[in-house]
């Protein structure tokens, strides 16, 4: 028996106990190593360039205090003081008590205070355990030119031929052939195949987030036709929810947010709009190279009509949701800059470019030119600024509208505004002058004319709420073309030598001409898109195989470098990657590929000998149980209630902007409540959706190319006690009793709906005890007649809701 409705607890329990350990997998993954080093290079290593080594650092000879900071080593010797550094004890750091200046004897640096931000990296980093890749003999920066050539990401893709296999009838097409031969070649057997009830289940989460109705399920079960799972697939491919999944995916890796992350965090009422561009993009299945070029340079792409034109736009609100820091408009604008490379890096190359910001790579084939010629790009381009405590007002946004168009808009407005204006000029002179008058009605000549001067003047500022709206996008624009100047140290105030703006050497050098009049943006578009890349179709590939299977073939999707993982099947990736690009860059195409492939459809069946020789199942001989993310169990809860409101949705309801006036001490702060699916809630940066950080969710803050899970007991009190999770049970529970007449009919349609099976007898028998036994209860604490249905019906909902077969995908 799967289920019992009596131990609603210790399924919760289970559920934490299964995603702990997860959860201890995923503390112990190279991916969680991975985001900690990233954390270092972007975060912590600029801190010592600038602040500390001018005074501190073995590799300049200078050691004040007998103090070294270059090195990790160094740290932890540290000083005439004594240590600087205890890994995972921020309190007992010295390094961390110098720089919040609490000791007038141990100020670092000594003129000046780091930020606030600057601080609190620290104190993170040290927390996480103070990891730091630099040691004291490693004096050259990253690789040479010719050994980066050399690394297996950065050398062309090949088209391997399809291996032999011993069991040729197991495969269903070229995946399983890598595959297998991997098998074989380590004495692996694969599990059997999966049922039809877990593979409609699966294929449904993995494609639109949401689970088969009973209705489609009884459909597959009843079709028999060799080609009957791939109608399933062709069906959940050219559905809406198709690509409000699969572009939510590529949110988390573009860290998209309607806000904009500065220090008072203002809200973006337009980015919604490059959200619906994405999951639209991925529904017509824009082939993957456009894709990227307009997110790059939509702007500067031909375009057949106005609306091509407008939606090319909008697409490059990529760039333009590049994190906001400080509080005016050009607060630490290289810190802007520097995010948009190290998405592009991430997202699009699978890469850590930015790591070059202070200093060449320490670790892959990128130096500081190659980060400065990308940089030379991004500031010759016209970024919007979307407010902030100094300059509350949106400025430079891009017009959805024509010239014309803006101008028909306008007028009435400034028409009224200039009449307004002249009224109250008008009545302020005769204000005056009924000041000047003299006599017995001279004062009620006054009254009466401050009264009309006041009305006017309410009348005027009623205006200033009423402008009309000029349809924008939050995009970007060309600017002032120039190379950018190397920054010492990753510092803007200490500018060397002019850097031409390129493509990183290693990926071919592409140099803008010299009189070059443009950004560079198109190009930078077609040199990533260019085939001979070798890196831009083998990150994507990648990243369609971890969504499908969970794990990726390059288990750190976002750095195919030195300090990520090798591919598991290196083949394999190669041969994804030429079909890719062979079918136009069609992301439905590689689905199919995969989805159809024998491999996928696997089931998740233990084979012990199988374990013993894999147990990572690194060559894929099962299929790995998956929890749902966050927004597949928000979504499944509303849409088994049958409240999920499947509507085109609305933009969120921000104040109006003429009311902005949020501060770094009073920061925008808002929750917007829907029925929608989750990938249309308000994504915010500085203080993040609850209910999706509870449930792991992406940062918007940050590039997320992996979710690593976690387990706390407030996710399983949130199965049981979240006003989400009461007011669905209810409504799933309505849902149960209007589909049949009788307990066991009722019964049989709420397994069907939450699980996709029916109950087994002892299911049946357990459950109408319970309700015996709970309508007994009520009864005697004296529960209206017509409410005790109800209550034992939303009772059984919630306990199906929170078991791990409602949560979990197998």
């Amino acid at each position: 028996m799967r289920w019992t409705v009596s131990v609603t607890r210790v399924l919760c329990l289970g559920w934490l106990l299964l995603g702990a350990g997860l959860a201890r997998a995923a503390d112990e993954s190279p991916e969680v190593r991975e985001q900690k080093l990233d954390f270092f290079e972007k975060r912590i290593r600029p801190i010592f360039a600038v602040y500390c080594y001018e005074c501190h650092s073995g590799e300049s000879g200078k050691s004040e205090g007998s103090l070294v900071v270059d090195t990790r080593d160094g740290l932890l010797k540290g000083g005439d003081s004594g240590p600087a550094l205890v890994a995972g004890e921020p309190d007992k750091s010295l390094i961390l008590k110098a720089v919040r200046h609490s000791d007038e004897s141990l100020k670092m640096p000594p003129q000046k205070k780091l930020s606030s931000g600057e601080i609190s990296d620290l104190e993170t980093w040290i927390r996480q355990g103070a990891i730091d890749p630099r040691k004291a003999a490693a004096r050259k920066y990253g690789m040479s030119l010719d050994e980066g050539r050399k690394f297996w990401s950065f050398q062309p893709v090949k088209d391997p031929p399809l291996p032999a296999v011993k069991n040729e009838a197991w495969t269903h097409n070229a995946v399983d052939r890598f595959v297998l031969a991997r098998m074989e070649e380590a004495n692996v057997t694969p599990a059997p195949a999966a049922d039809k009830r877990t593979l409609l289940r699966r294929v449904t989460f993995d494609l639109t987030g949401l689970p088969p109705t009973p209705g489609e399920m009884e459909s597959f079960l009843a079709d028999d036709s060799p080609h009957a799972f791939e109608t399933v697939v062709n069906r959940l491919l050219g559905s809406p929810r198709y690509g409000e999944r699969w572009g939510r995916h590529w949110l988390d890796v573009v860290r998209y947010s309607d806000t904009c992350g500065n220090a008072s965090d203002y809200p973006i009422p337009q980015a919604y709009k490059y959200r619906d561009w994405v999951i639209a993009a991925f529904n017509r299945d824009m082939p993957y190279d456009q894709f990227l070029r307009e997110q790059l340079a939509g702007d500067l792409l031909p375009a057949a009509n106005e609306t091509e034109k407008y939606d090319r736009t909008i697409a490059t609100g990529y760039l333009a949701i590049a994190r906001r820091f400080g509080g005016d408009r050009m607060g630490e604008f290289h810190l802007t800059l520097e995010d948009t490379i190290d998405n592009v890096g991430k997202a699009m190359l699978g890469c850590t470019i930015s790591c070059a910001r202070c200093h060449d790579h320490k670790f892959d084939p990128f130096t500081m030119s190659d980060y400065y010629g990308l940089y030379g790009i991004f500031s010759s381009t016209r970024y919007p600024f979307p407010g902030a405590e100094v300059g509350k007002r949106q400025e430079d946004f891009v017009p959805l509208m024509t010239a014309e168009e803006i101008e028909a808009l306008m007028k009435p407005h400034r028409e009224k505004v200039a009449a307004a204006d002249a009224e109250v000029k008008m009545l302020e002179a005769a204000e005056a002058e009924a000041k000047k008058a003299t006599g017995e009605d001279a004062a009620k000549k006054v009254v009466a004319a401050t009264k009309a001067l006041n009305e006017a003047r309410q009348r005027r500022g009623a205006l200033n709420g009423a402008e009309p709206v000029v349809k924008t996008a939050y995009a970007v624009a060309e600017s002032t073309p120039a190379n950018a100047k190397l920054q010492v140290r990753g510092d803007p105030k200490r500018p060397g030598e002019e850097v031409p703006r390129h493509f990183p050497a290693v990926l071919g050098g592409n140099t803008l001409p010299g009189d070059a009049r443009t950004s560079g943006r198109l190009q930078l578009a077609e040199w990533i898109t260019d085939p001979e890349n070798p890196l831009t179709a083998r990150v994507m590939v990648n990243r369609l195989w971890q969504y499908h299977f969970g794990r990726g073939l390059v288990s750190t999707p976002n750095d195919f470098g030195t300090r990520g993982q090798a591919p598991t099947h290196p083949a394999l990736l190669d041969y994804l990657a030429a079909r890719f690009m062979e079918s136009g860059w069609s992301i439905k195409s590689m689905h199919r590929l995969i989805l159809l492939s024998q491999t996928w459809q696997l089931a998740g069946t233990e084979i012990a000998e199988s374990r013993r020789l894999d147990p990572n199942n690194e060559l894929y001989w099962r299929f790995n149980r998956l929890r749902l993310d966050a927004e597949s169990i928000r979504d499944s809860l509303l849409f088994v209630s049958g409240a999920l409101d499947e509507t085109p949705p609305e933009p969120h309801p921000f104040p109006p902007q003429h009311t902005w006036g949020w501060s770094q001490h009073n920061p925008f702060v808002a929750n917007y409540e829907t029925r929608r699916r989750s990938v249309y809630l308000m994504q915010q940066r500085l203080r993040r959706n609850a209910y999706l950080a509870l449930f792991d969710g992406a940062d918007p803050s940050s590039s997320t190319g992996v979710r690593l899970l976690s387990t706390t007991p407030l996710q399983a009190l949130f199965a049981m006690n979240d006003p989400l999770a009461h007011s669905t049970s209810t409504k799933f529970a309505e849902r149960i009793i209007a589909a049949a007449a009788d307990d066991a009919g009722r019964i049989t349609f709420a397994w069907q709906a939450a699980f996709g099976r029916s109950p087994e007898d002892e299911e049946q028998k357990q459950t109408l005890a319970f309700f015996q036994k709970y309508r007994d209860k009520l009864t005697a604490l004296k529960t209206p007649a017509n409410e005790v249905d109800l209550k034992v019906w939303s009772a059984l909902a919630r306990s199906l809701m929170s078991a791990n077969e409602f949560l979990f995908v197998d």
